[in-house]
Protein backbone atom coordinates (compact mmCIF):
# COMPACT_ATOMS: atom_id res chain seq x y z
CA UNK A 1 0.00 0.00 0.00
CA UNK A 2 1.16 3.36 -0.93
CA UNK A 3 1.55 6.10 2.04
CA UNK A 4 -1.79 8.31 0.44
CA UNK A 5 -3.65 4.78 0.06
CA UNK A 6 -2.68 4.12 3.84
CA UNK A 7 -3.78 7.59 4.56
CA UNK A 8 -7.01 7.61 2.79
CA UNK A 9 -8.19 4.21 3.96
CA UNK A 10 -7.42 4.80 7.55
CA UNK A 11 -9.49 8.35 7.61
CA UNK A 12 -11.70 7.05 6.03
CA UNK A 13 -12.05 4.10 8.86
CA UNK A 14 -12.39 6.42 11.25
CA UNK A 15 -14.40 8.72 9.45
CA UNK A 16 -17.26 6.67 7.62
CA UNK A 17 -17.94 9.34 5.13
CA UNK A 18 -16.82 9.72 1.88
CA UNK A 19 -17.20 13.56 1.92
CA UNK A 20 -15.37 14.31 4.97
CA UNK A 21 -12.19 11.93 4.18
CA UNK A 22 -12.69 13.88 1.13
CA UNK A 23 -12.60 17.59 2.63
CA UNK A 24 -9.88 16.72 5.54
CA UNK A 25 -7.48 15.11 3.35
CA UNK A 26 -7.58 18.05 0.63
CA UNK A 27 -8.65 15.04 -2.16
CA UNK A 28 -11.78 14.57 -4.45
CA UNK A 29 -14.11 12.59 -3.12
CA UNK A 30 -13.48 10.73 -6.54
CA UNK A 31 -10.22 9.56 -5.55
CA UNK A 32 -11.61 8.16 -2.44
CA UNK A 33 -13.90 6.42 -3.96
CA UNK A 34 -11.57 5.19 -6.61
CA UNK A 35 -8.81 4.39 -3.92
CA UNK A 36 -10.99 2.25 -1.54
CA UNK A 37 -12.36 0.36 -4.83
CA UNK A 38 -8.50 0.00 -5.99
CA UNK A 39 -7.63 -1.84 -2.72
CA UNK A 40 -10.28 -4.31 -2.50
CA UNK A 41 -9.64 -5.27 -6.30
CA UNK A 42 -5.85 -5.90 -4.83
CA UNK A 43 -6.95 -7.78 -1.97
CA UNK A 44 -10.43 -9.54 -3.11
CA UNK A 45 -12.36 -8.80 0.00
CA UNK A 46 -14.56 -5.83 0.32
CA UNK A 47 -13.15 -3.48 3.45
CA UNK A 48 -16.20 -1.31 3.60
CA UNK A 49 -20.08 -1.72 3.95
CA UNK A 50 -21.86 1.37 2.18
CA UNK A 51 -25.28 2.17 1.17
CA UNK A 52 -26.93 5.96 0.45
CA UNK A 53 -27.08 6.01 4.07
CA UNK A 54 -24.11 4.53 5.73
CA UNK A 55 -20.62 3.67 5.66
CA UNK A 56 -19.38 0.79 7.86
CA UNK A 57 -15.94 -1.05 8.01
CA UNK A 58 -16.26 -5.14 7.42
CA UNK A 59 -14.58 -7.44 9.81
CA UNK A 60 -11.99 -7.62 7.32
CA UNK A 61 -11.23 -3.87 6.93
CA UNK A 62 -11.42 -3.27 10.68
CA UNK A 63 -9.04 -6.42 11.17
CA UNK A 64 -6.26 -4.25 8.61
CA UNK A 65 -7.40 -0.79 10.68
CA UNK A 66 -5.85 -2.27 13.60
CA UNK A 67 -3.02 -3.90 12.28
CA UNK A 68 -2.38 -1.03 9.86
CA UNK A 69 -2.79 2.28 11.94
CA UNK A 70 -0.15 1.24 14.94
CA UNK A 71 2.40 1.10 12.20
CA UNK A 72 1.96 3.67 10.15
CA UNK A 73 1.60 6.04 13.71
CA UNK A 74 5.17 4.73 14.34
CA UNK A 75 6.36 5.83 10.86
CA UNK A 76 4.27 9.30 11.11
CA UNK A 77 6.30 9.86 14.06
CA UNK A 78 9.79 8.87 13.09
CA UNK A 79 8.81 11.24 10.31
CA UNK A 80 8.09 14.10 12.48
CA UNK A 81 11.27 13.32 14.41
CA UNK A 82 13.85 13.77 11.51
CA UNK A 83 11.81 16.76 9.76
CA UNK A 84 11.85 18.67 13.75
CA UNK A 85 16.29 17.95 13.61
CA UNK A 86 16.48 18.78 10.13
CA UNK A 87 14.38 22.17 10.66
CA UNK A 88 16.04 23.04 14.78
CA UNK A 89 19.15 23.19 15.79
CA UNK A 90 19.23 20.01 18.66
CA UNK A 91 22.17 17.11 17.59
CA UNK A 92 25.06 17.49 16.96
CA UNK A 93 26.93 19.03 13.32
CA UNK A 94 30.22 17.49 12.05
CA UNK A 95 32.09 19.77 9.83
CA UNK A 96 35.27 18.65 7.83
CA UNK A 97 38.16 21.39 6.90
CA UNK A 98 41.19 20.31 3.79
CA UNK A 99 43.41 23.13 5.03
CA UNK A 100 44.82 25.36 8.36
CA UNK A 101 43.55 28.97 7.08
CA UNK A 102 39.66 26.99 6.55
CA UNK A 103 40.31 25.30 9.93
CA UNK A 104 40.59 29.13 11.46
CA UNK A 105 37.76 29.77 9.71
CA UNK A 106 35.49 26.87 11.24
CA UNK A 107 37.27 26.98 14.54
CA UNK A 108 36.03 30.76 14.68
CA UNK A 109 32.11 30.47 13.19
CA UNK A 110 31.96 26.71 15.67
CA UNK A 111 32.90 29.25 18.71
CA UNK A 112 29.95 31.25 17.96
CA UNK A 113 27.80 29.07 16.44
CA UNK A 114 27.90 27.11 19.83
CA UNK A 115 27.03 30.18 21.77
CA UNK A 116 24.13 30.57 19.71
CA UNK A 117 23.13 27.33 20.11
CA UNK A 118 24.02 25.76 23.17
CA UNK A 119 22.05 22.58 22.74
CA UNK A 120 23.74 21.54 19.28
CA UNK A 121 27.35 19.73 19.94
CA UNK A 122 29.62 20.63 16.83
CA UNK A 123 32.67 18.44 15.80
CA UNK A 124 35.47 18.87 13.65
CA UNK A 125 37.52 17.23 11.89
CA UNK A 126 40.05 17.34 8.98
CA UNK A 127 39.72 16.22 5.92
CA UNK A 128 42.19 15.32 2.76
CA UNK A 129 42.20 15.91 -0.79
CA UNK A 130 42.96 11.88 -0.94
CA UNK A 131 39.85 11.41 0.07
CA UNK A 132 38.13 14.14 -1.14
CA UNK A 133 34.34 13.42 -0.57
CA UNK A 134 34.47 10.04 1.38
CA UNK A 135 32.84 11.45 5.01
CA UNK A 136 30.72 12.76 3.72
CA UNK A 137 29.33 10.09 1.67
CA UNK A 138 29.60 7.69 4.56
CA UNK A 139 27.47 10.34 6.75
CA UNK A 140 30.43 11.23 9.17
CA UNK A 141 30.11 14.95 8.36
CA UNK A 142 27.34 17.06 7.56
CA UNK A 143 29.26 19.44 5.78
CA UNK A 144 32.88 19.99 4.57
CA UNK A 145 34.67 23.52 3.57
CA UNK A 146 37.08 22.48 0.55
CA UNK A 147 38.68 23.37 -2.12
CA UNK A 148 36.81 24.15 -5.08
CA UNK A 149 35.55 23.73 -7.91
CA UNK A 150 33.06 20.79 -6.41
CA UNK A 151 31.41 18.78 -9.62
CA UNK A 152 29.47 15.58 -7.50
CA UNK A 153 25.94 15.02 -8.72
CA UNK A 154 25.29 13.72 -5.34
CA UNK A 155 27.00 16.56 -3.46
CA UNK A 156 25.57 20.54 -3.17
CA UNK A 157 27.88 23.41 -2.92
CA UNK A 158 27.27 27.10 -1.56
CA UNK A 159 29.20 30.60 -2.46
CA UNK A 160 33.40 30.69 -2.11
CA UNK A 161 33.80 31.87 1.29
CA UNK A 162 37.90 32.21 0.77
CA UNK A 163 40.97 32.36 -1.27
CA UNK A 164 44.40 32.23 -1.04
CA UNK A 165 46.99 33.17 -3.43
CA UNK A 166 48.69 30.19 -5.00
CA UNK A 167 52.75 29.27 -3.24
CA UNK A 168 55.21 26.94 -5.30
CA UNK A 169 56.71 24.84 -2.49
CA UNK A 170 60.44 23.37 -2.99
CA UNK A 171 63.05 22.39 -0.99
CA UNK A 172 65.51 24.76 -0.17
CA UNK A 173 68.06 23.34 -2.27
CA UNK A 174 65.86 23.31 -5.28
CA UNK A 175 66.90 25.60 -8.00
CA UNK A 176 63.86 27.76 -7.49
CA UNK A 177 64.13 28.63 -4.04
CA UNK A 178 66.36 31.90 -4.20
CA UNK A 179 63.31 33.19 -6.87
CA UNK A 180 60.71 35.90 -6.60
CA UNK A 181 58.15 34.20 -8.28
CA UNK A 182 57.84 31.08 -10.67
CA UNK A 183 55.07 30.77 -13.60
CA UNK A 184 53.48 27.61 -14.93
CA UNK A 185 55.40 27.21 -17.58
CA UNK A 186 58.28 26.31 -14.79
CA UNK A 187 56.08 23.96 -13.32
CA UNK A 188 57.09 21.71 -15.99
CA UNK A 189 60.62 21.80 -15.11
CA UNK A 190 60.44 19.05 -12.21
CA UNK A 191 57.97 16.54 -10.95
CA UNK A 192 54.94 18.23 -9.01
CA UNK A 193 53.84 15.74 -6.25
CA UNK A 194 49.45 16.21 -6.09
CA UNK A 195 47.15 13.84 -3.72
CA UNK A 196 46.78 10.67 -4.47
CA UNK A 197 43.00 9.45 -5.55
CA UNK A 198 41.58 13.47 -5.79
CA UNK A 199 39.20 13.82 -8.61
CA UNK A 200 40.63 14.76 -12.11
CA UNK A 201 38.72 17.90 -12.56
CA UNK A 202 39.90 18.90 -8.98
CA UNK A 203 43.25 18.48 -10.02
CA UNK A 204 43.82 20.32 -13.21
CA UNK A 205 42.22 22.66 -11.32
CA UNK A 206 44.88 22.77 -8.76
CA UNK A 207 47.55 21.85 -11.08
CA UNK A 208 47.32 22.44 -14.89
CA UNK A 209 48.38 19.54 -16.65
CA UNK A 210 50.18 21.34 -18.78
CA UNK A 211 52.14 24.32 -19.45
CA UNK A 212 50.85 27.62 -21.62
CA UNK A 213 53.23 26.53 -24.24
CA UNK A 214 51.59 23.13 -24.01
CA UNK A 215 54.74 21.51 -22.41
CA UNK A 216 53.08 18.76 -20.07
CA UNK A 217 53.54 18.91 -16.21
CA UNK A 218 54.56 15.69 -14.61
CA UNK A 219 52.27 14.88 -11.30
CA UNK A 220 52.99 12.72 -9.40
CA UNK A 221 50.27 10.88 -7.61
CA UNK A 222 51.67 9.80 -4.11
CA UNK A 223 50.04 12.15 -1.18
CA UNK A 224 47.70 11.07 1.70
CA UNK A 225 48.25 14.10 4.12
CA UNK A 226 49.95 17.43 4.47
CA UNK A 227 52.80 16.22 6.02
CA UNK A 228 53.71 13.65 3.63
CA UNK A 229 53.47 16.45 1.19
CA UNK A 230 56.26 18.15 3.26
CA UNK A 231 58.69 15.48 3.79
CA UNK A 232 58.82 14.86 0.21
CA UNK A 233 59.21 18.54 -1.13
CA UNK A 234 61.82 19.05 1.58
CA UNK A 235 63.48 15.95 0.70
CA UNK A 236 63.67 17.23 -3.07
CA UNK A 237 61.39 14.33 -4.50
CA UNK A 238 59.19 17.36 -5.94
CA UNK A 239 57.44 20.52 -5.90
CA UNK A 240 53.84 21.10 -4.70
CA UNK A 241 51.02 23.89 -5.25
CA UNK A 242 50.21 25.30 -1.98
CA UNK A 243 48.42 27.86 -0.63
CA UNK A 244 50.16 30.89 1.20
CA UNK A 245 48.75 29.87 4.61
CA UNK A 246 51.67 27.16 4.12
CA UNK A 247 54.28 29.95 5.01
CA UNK A 248 53.10 30.64 8.52
CA UNK A 249 51.81 27.12 9.50
CA UNK A 250 54.13 25.23 8.07
CA UNK A 251 57.45 27.43 7.85
CA UNK A 252 60.21 25.59 7.85
CA UNK A 253 64.32 26.35 6.92
CA UNK A 254 64.40 23.52 4.40
CA UNK A 255 61.63 24.57 2.31
CA UNK A 256 61.00 27.53 0.31
CA UNK A 257 57.92 29.21 -1.06
CA UNK A 258 57.78 30.86 -4.31
CA UNK A 259 54.53 32.75 -5.11
CA UNK A 260 53.18 31.85 -8.70
CA UNK A 261 52.71 34.81 -10.62
CA UNK A 262 49.89 33.37 -13.47
CA UNK A 263 47.70 31.02 -11.35
CA UNK A 264 45.11 32.33 -9.85
CA UNK A 265 43.77 31.98 -6.23
CA UNK A 266 42.88 28.78 -4.38
CA UNK A 267 39.25 29.05 -3.54
CA UNK A 268 37.34 27.02 -0.84
CA UNK A 269 33.37 27.06 -0.38
CA UNK A 270 30.96 24.78 1.71
CA UNK A 271 30.19 20.98 0.61
CA UNK A 272 27.26 19.13 1.89
CA UNK A 273 25.05 16.07 0.84
CA UNK A 274 22.36 16.98 -2.22
CA UNK A 275 19.73 16.12 0.88
CA UNK A 276 21.27 17.41 3.93
CA UNK A 277 20.89 21.31 3.99
CA UNK A 278 19.28 21.03 7.53
CA UNK A 279 18.82 24.16 9.66
CA UNK A 280 22.32 23.48 11.15
CA UNK A 281 24.71 23.57 8.32
CA UNK A 282 22.53 26.63 6.43
CA UNK A 283 23.48 28.60 9.65
CA UNK A 284 26.89 27.63 9.97
CA UNK A 285 27.56 28.35 6.31
CA UNK A 286 26.02 31.85 7.30
CA UNK A 287 28.82 32.48 9.73
CA UNK A 288 31.11 31.52 7.79
CA UNK A 289 30.51 34.64 5.21
CA UNK A 290 29.71 36.80 7.82
CA UNK A 291 32.89 36.49 9.43
CA UNK A 292 35.14 39.31 9.39
CA UNK A 293 38.73 39.53 7.29
CA UNK A 294 37.76 36.47 4.42
CA UNK A 295 39.40 38.41 1.88
CA UNK A 296 41.59 36.85 -0.72
CA UNK A 297 44.64 36.93 1.29
CA UNK A 298 44.97 37.59 4.94
CA UNK A 299 48.59 38.06 5.48
CA UNK A 300 51.67 38.81 3.83
CA UNK A 301 53.37 35.53 3.10
CA UNK A 302 56.44 34.54 3.37
CA UNK A 303 57.90 33.63 0.17
CA UNK A 304 61.28 32.30 -0.50
CA UNK A 305 64.48 31.73 1.30
CA UNK A 306 66.30 34.83 1.79
CA UNK A 307 69.69 35.13 -0.52
CA UNK A 308 72.74 34.09 1.55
Amino acid sequence: MERRDIEIFLVLAEELHFGRTAERLGVSGARVSQTIKQLERRFGVALFQRSSRYVALTSVGSTLRDDVQAGYQRIQEGIAKAVAAGRGFAGVLRVGFSSPLVGEAVMAAAAVFRTHHPECEVRIREVHLSDAFGALRAGELDLQITEFPVDEPDLATGPELLRDERMLAVSARHPFARRAHVTVEDLARDTVLVPADAPAYLLDALVPPQTPTGRPVQRTHALTSRQELLTLVSAGAGMAIVGSQATWHHSRPDIAYIPVADLPPLAYGPVWPVAGRTARVREFTDLLRAAPGRGPQRRSPRSAAPDR
